[in-house]
């Protein structure tokens, strides 16, 4: 069976947050969007102490190539389609490992 794999990092402003727990109530929001999708798992990896910065780690599994592509364009799309944060950058890494 083919597991296919990408890794996403994605660095976000939290533009609103006047301090940590408006920032956490973003954070946990988009946190939320993205886990409630499957094949997608997520949690903040840096910035848990500014206040308007966030890094998110997304980890997105498929078996087929298109499936994963499509995961990794609905959560670019998520972050890009939030108002209350800035997306500064996505990462995205692949792994395959072909069985």
């Amino acid at each position: 069976m083919r597991l296919l794999v990408a890794g996403i990092r994605a660095d976000l402003r939290i533009t609103g947050a006047q301090s940590l727990k408006e920032k956490r109530h973003v954070v946990k929001s988009v946190i939320a969007a993205l886990a409630s999708r499957d094949g997608v798992g997520v949690s903040e990896i840096d910035h848990q102490d500014l206040w308007q910065r966030s890094t998110l780690g997304v980890a997105t599994v498929a078996s087929h190539p298109q499936r994963l592509e499509q995961l990794v364009n609905d959560v670019d799309e998520l972050l890009h389609g939030r108002t209350d944060l800035d997306v500064l950058s996505v990462v995205v890494s692949y792994l395959d490992d072909e069985q």
